[in-house]
């Protein structure tokens, strides 16, 4: 059983999801026995639509579960080095730019959380301020200056 290395921030969202999977069975389950309650299953809609929204979800709380049970909390980073939890401002040609360094899980570049294990994740892993490190993107190679490490 791999370990699944998260933030605590992470953690806690798995858990909310779990929580909300939990009740959206008994919802599911409700919708069920209401289908049922109208008679012919093999042509009933309702009956089909929410067995499917019960595969799916049971699905989800499976994957969930098994997340939850693997993960471990991030250890603290060392003070000014780049590590997952961090929060990093960076010089990009001129332009400054801020993520955090989160796990795969919790990626989201929209919102400015990278995954440690994207390209740039990995470069600044272990770096700290003053630092530049350059990444390989499909663009091209991009030199990331390091500017600002936040825990």
């Amino acid at each position: 059983m791999d370990q699944l290395i998260v933030t605590t921030e992470g953690l806690e969202k798995m858990n909310a999801e779990l929580a909300e999977c939990y009740e959206k069975r008994k919802r599911i389950a409700a919708k069920i026995e209401y289908a049922k309650s109208l008679g012919d299953l093999s042509e009933n809609f309702e009956y089909q639509e929410a067995k499917e929204d019960q595969s799916f979800n049971e699905t989800r709380i499976l994957e969930l579960e098994d997340m939850v049970k693997r993960a471990i909390i991030a250890e603290a980073p060392t003070a000014g080095v780049i590590n997952l939890g961090s929060t990093v401002t960076v010089d990009l040609n001129g332009t400054a730019k801020s993520f955090k360094i989160v796990s795969f899980n919790e990626a989201d570049p929209m919102q400015g959380r990278v995954s440690n294990e994207s390209p740039i994740g990995q470069a600044l892993l272990g770096r700290q301020v003053g630092e530049s490190v350059v990444v390989q993107t499909p663009k091209g190679p991009m030199t990331y200056k390091i500017k600002r490490v936040e825990e």
